[in-house]
């Protein structure tokens, strides 16, 4: 809970900062970045975590990483949050600043789970059905699951719609094991 209110503390502020000086798009592209190598590299997340590595060697390393790839202002970032100590959650930093971004944004991410791969004409329907009913900009994901038969499951935050074959066949199965001639009390 701590790790999580300091995360979303600095990623606002990243936020923030951004805004002020027009370099949100930016920022955005670098965190994704940043990311991503949190998520594929477990030797550069390990390495941020360590407590044997002392801070001037993070920063060299992190220098030769990020310095000519990132914008100044991410660069720096990075770079304060190591000097602060705080660079074991900068993978959750990261992902807090691209939901807050989203926010931002008023971008949602809808996940649309299939037996086969959508075609563009269906995509468009899918988020065109998402948009319409949720008012924002569509970040779809899309999953294939063979199990399901069927029909789609679309995800959105909370929210729900099954109408895979699979669930259908459950819901017939159901009905079948039910005795209609026992009277239910």
């Amino acid at each position: 809970m701590i790790a999580s209110k300091i995360t979303t503390r600095y990623a606002k502020s990243l936020l923030d900062l951004a805004i002020e000086q027009n370099q949100l798009e930016e920022c955005y592209n670098d965190l994704i970045a940043v990311e991503n190598l949190c998520v594929e590299s477990s030797d550069f997340t390990l390495m941020l975590k360590s407590p044997i590595i002392n801070t001037s060697k993070k920063l060299i390393i992190i220098k030769s990483l990020f310095e000519k790839k990132l914008s100044k202002l991410t660069y720096l970032f990075i770079e304060l949050i190591t000097n602060k100590k705080r660079e074991p959650l900068l993978h959750l930093i990261a992902k807090n600043f691209i939901e807050l971004y989203k926010i931002h944004h008023k971008i949602i991410t809808a996940s649309v789970t299939t037996a086969i791969a959508l075609d563009k004409e269906l995509k468009e329907k899918v988020e065109s059905f998402v948009k319409k009913n949720l008012d924002r900009v569509v970040e779809l994901k899309e999953e294939i699951n063979e199990d399901i038969v069927g029909g789609a499951i679309i995800k959105v935050g909370d929210f729900q719609i099954d109408d895979s074959v699979r669930k259908q066949l459950k819901e017939l199965k159901n009905s079948y094991n039910k005795n209609l001639f026992i009277k239910d009390f």
